[in-house]
C-alpha cells in the first residue's frame, strides 16, 4: 500500500499502489468418465514481487535449495518450494522475530516438526490428540506419534509418544491412521506403516489399558501388518486408513483407503468384523478422473434436519454423507456432499461439478490433511487440521520448530445453501476472552481506513459485519469484473466499486507491512452479485523466501444477510471464517516490523463506489497452557 494514513487521524484515506500482473491462473476439470480415464488438474498460483529490499539483512546465493523430504518414502515433497527461489536467499531473522512467530493458544509440540492429526478422540473424559512427530528435528522424517490430552481442547498435555517406528513394517515411519471406537469400548487404531522395503502397509494397534484415561500404552498387533496393497494399486499409493463404519450386516465394519489409478483418485472400501482381517470389496466408494492421489480421507454423515453432529455409523433420513479427500497433487483439502447407499456401498455428489477434488475445499489457505472425530461429549463433529509452514526449511530449523495444528472445529450441514459445510471454531475457544469487547462501528467511505486502538493485535478474536450502502449494491453494474478471483486479482490493491472491504491484521503502524482479509464484490450485467472472500499475504513480510499470495474463493451471501467474518489471530497465523464458516482462509504470515507489541489492526474499504458500515467485536485472547504432563502423575 502507497498510504496517506496518519496515526494522529486513524479516519485517514488511503490509495492503493497496483501490484504487477500477475501469470497465475486456474483451469476448470471436466468430468471423463471410467474409472481409468483421468484428466489433468492444471494449477498454478499466483506470486506477486516481493517488495524491493536493499537490507543487508538479505544474503543471496548464501544457500543451496534443501533436499526433498517424503518423496523416497511415497508422499510429495515436505519442504515448502512455493516460493520463487526462495531456496536461494535467506533472511537475518532475529530470535525476537522467530520467537514471535510461536503460537500462544494453538497446539503445536514444544520443538521439532509435526504434521497430520491422527486418531482423535474421547475417552473417559479426556481429548486425546495424536500427531504426526519429528522428534529429532524441525524438518520432515523419523515420523513418530506423538500424543496430547486435553478437557477442553484448548489447554493440552503432552504425554510420552504413543507409538514409534519400531518393527519391519512401520520403521520408515508411523504414518496417518483413525481411530474405531467398538460398542464395548474397544479402541481399534489403525495406521499405514512404511515397511524396510518402502512399501505402504496398514496395520492394528489397540491401548493395553481402557481402563487408564490417559490411554498412555500402546501395542501393535503382532499379525502386522492388516492389509498390503491389492493387485493394481502401486506400493506407495496405499494410505491413511479411516474410521471404521457399521455395514448392513450383523457384525460387520466398513472403511476406506485412499488411492488411485493414473491420475484417478479413489476410495477403496475393505470389510472386516474383527479388525485384523479384511476382505477388499468389488466397488469402490467413489472415484474423480483427475484429481490424483487421494490421502487422508474422511467420510462421516451430517444432519440435514438438526445442529448436532453425528456418530461416524450414523445413517437414515436426513442424513447426508461428506467425502473428503487431502489431493496429494495441489496440497489441499477437497470435499463434497452426497448421499451414501449402505447395501450398494456408493456415494454419489449432489452436484458432480461440485464433486470430491474439483470443487468445494474445506480451507482455502495453508490448511491439509483433516481429519474429524465426533465427540460424544458435546454431540458434535471435530474437525483437525494441519496448518504447515510456508517460509525456509532453514528459518524452521533456526527457530527450532515447524508447522501447528489448527483451533478445533465444528462441522454443521449448512441447511440455508444445502451446498456447503459451516465450519465454526469449538465454542471452548470464547475460554480465552479476556474481558468485555472492544465494540466499534465505522462508516468507511471509498479509500478510506480506520485504525482500532488494541492493547495487543497479535491474540485476538474479532468479529466483523459489513452493511454495503444499498443504493450503490443495488445499482452498480462492474462487466469488467466478471470472473474475478482472489488469486489473480492482484490482492486488496485491485479496486472495484464493491470492493474490497474488510479488515488488515498484523500490520506495523506505518502499513509498510499488513494482511488484509476482505470481501470483494462482482456484479455483472444480469444484476446478479457474487461475493468472494480473501487473504491477501503480498505485503504480509519485508522478508523474502516466505509466501506471498492471495488465497480466497467466492462464498454465498444470501438475501437478508449481512458480509460477515470472524478471525482468530495468533502471532503467525490466523483462521478466517466468512459467514458463519462457509468459506475458511488460513493464513501463515512472517513479518519484520508487525512483532513484538507494534502489530496494529484496521478496518477499511478500498472500493471506489460504494461506502460501507462497519461493525466490528474484537477480544483479546490469553494464552492456553500447553504443557507436559506432570512426570510424577503418569
Amino acid at each position: 500500500y502507497h498510504s496517506s494514513y496518519d496515526p494522529e487521524n486513524s479516519a485517514s484515506h488511503y490509495t492503493f499502489l497496483p501490484d504487477q500482473p500477475d501469470s497465475g491462473h486456474r483451469k476448470s476439470l471436466k468430468i471423463i468418465s471410467g474409472i481409468f480415464l483421468s484428466s489433468f488438474l492444471l494449477l498454478s498460483v499466483a506470486f506477486f514481487p516481493i517488495l524491493n529490499n536493499q537490507s543487508p539483512d538479505l544474503q543471496s546465493n548464501s544457500r543451496s535449495p534443501p533436499p526433498s523430504r517424503g518423496v523416497s518414502q511415497g508422499v510429495s515433497d515436505k519442504t515448502f518450494r512455493d516460493v520463487v527461489n526462495a531456496s536461494h536467499i535467506s533472511y537475518a531473522w532475529s530470535n525476537a522475530m522467530l520467537s514471535w512467530q510461536r503460537t500462544a493458544y494453538h497446539f503445536q509440540p514444544q520443538k521439532n516438526w509435526m504434521n497430520d492429526p491422527n486418531g482423535p478422540l474421547y475417552h473417559k473424559g479426556w481429548y486425546h490428540l495424536f500427531y504426526q512427530y519429528n522428534p529429532d528435528s524441525a524438518i520432515w522424517g523419523n515420523i513418530t506419534w506423538g500424543h496430547a490430552v486435553s478437557k477442553d481442547l484448548i489447554h493440552w498435555l503432552y504425554l510420552p509418544f504413543a507409538m514409534v517406528p519400531d518393527q519391519w513394517y512401520d520403521i520408515n515411519g508411523v504414518w496417518t491412521g483413525s481411530a474405531s471406537i467398538l460398542p464395548d469400548g474397544q479402541i481399534m487404531m489403525l495406521y499405514t506403516g512404511v515397511s524396510d522395503d518402502y512399501v505402504q502397509v496398514q496395520n492394528l494397534a489397540y491401548p493395553t489399558n481402557l481402563s487408564d484415561p490417559l490411554l498412555l500404552d500402546w501395542v501393535k498387533y503382532k499379525g502386522n501388518p492388516v492389509l498390503v496393497p491389492p493387485p493394481g494399486i502401486g506400493i506407495k499409493d496405499f494410505r491413511d486408513p479411516t474410521t471404521a463404519w457399521t455395514g448392513p450386516q450383523n457384525g460387520q465394519w466398513l472403511l476406506t483407503i485412499g488411492s488411485k489409478i493414473g491420475k484417478t483418485g479413489i476410495a477403496l472400501v475393505y470389510e472386516t468384523s474383527n479388525f485384523t482381517s479384511f476382505k477388499l470389496l468389488d466397488e469402490v466408494l467413489h472415484a474423480v478422473p483427475g484429481t490424483g492421489m487421494w490421502e487422508c480421507v474422511d467420510f462421516y454423515p451430517v444432519s440435514t434436519e438438526k445442529t448436532n453432529g453425528l456418530d461416524t455409523s450414523y445413517n437414515g433420513p436426513g442424513v447426508k454423507h461428506v467425502l473428503k479427500a487431502s489431493l496429494d497433487d495441489n496440497k489441499q483439502d477437497h470435499y463434497a456432499i452426497g448421499t451414501y447407499d449402505l447395501t450398494k456401498n456408493k456415494w454419489t455428489p449432489d452436484n458432480p461439478e461440485l464433486d470430491c477434488g474439483i470443487g468445494l475445499k474445506l480451507d482455502y489457505g495453508k490448511y491439509y490433511a483433516s481429519k474429524t472425530f465426533y465427540d460424544p461429549k458435546k454431540q458434535r463433529r471435530v474437525l483437525w487440521g494441519w496448518i504447515g509452514e510456508t517460509d525456509s526449511e532453514s528459518a524452521d530449523l533456526q527457530k527450532g520448530w515447524a508447522s501447528v495444528q489448527s483451533i478445533p472445529r465444528t462441522v454443521l450441514y449448512d441447511k440455508k445453501t444445502g451446498t456447503h459445510l459451516l465450519q465454526w471454531p469449538v465454542e471452548e475457544i470464547e475460554s480465552l476472552r479476556v474481558g468485555d469487547p472492544i465494540v466499534k462501528q465505522v462508516n468507511l467511505q471509498p479509500g478510506s481506513i480506520e485504525l482500532l486502538h488494541v492493547d495487543s493485535a497479535a491474540e485476538l478474536d474479532i468479529e466483523a459485519s459489513f452493511e454495503v450502502d444499498k443504493v450503490a449494491l443495488q445499482g452498480i453494474i462492474e462487466a469488467d469484473h466478471v470472473g474475478f478471483s482472489c488469486s489473480t486479482s492482484g490482492g486488496a490493491a485491485s479496486r472495484g466499486i464493491l470492493g474490497p472491504f474488510g479488515v488488515v491484521v498484523i500490520a506495523d503502524q506505518k502499513l509498510s507491512e499488513l494482511t488484509p482479509v476482505y470481501f470483494y464484490i462482482s456484479k455483472g450485467a444480469d444484476g446478479r452479485a457474487e461475493t468472494h472472500f480473501c487473504a491477501d499475504q503480498t505485503r504480509s513480510s519485508e522478508a523474502p523466501g516466505v509466501a506471498k499470495q492471495v488465497y480466497g474463493s467466492s462464498v454465498p451471501v444470501l438475501d437478508g444477510e449481512k458480509h460477515s467474518m470472524r478471525l482468530l489471530e495468533d502471532h503467525s497465523i490466523v483462521e478466517s471464517f466468512a459467514q458463519g464458516g462457509r468459506t475458511v482462509i488460513t493464513s501463515r504470515i512472517y513479518p519484520t516490523k508487525a512483532v513484538n507489541g507494534a502489530a496494529r489492526l484496521f478496518v477499511f474499504n478500498n472500493a471506489t463506489g460504494a461506502s460501507v458500515t462497519a461493525s466490528v467485536k474484537i477480544w483479546s485472547l490469553e494464552s492456553a497452557n500447553i504443557r507436559s504432563f506432570p512426570l510424577q502423575d503418569l
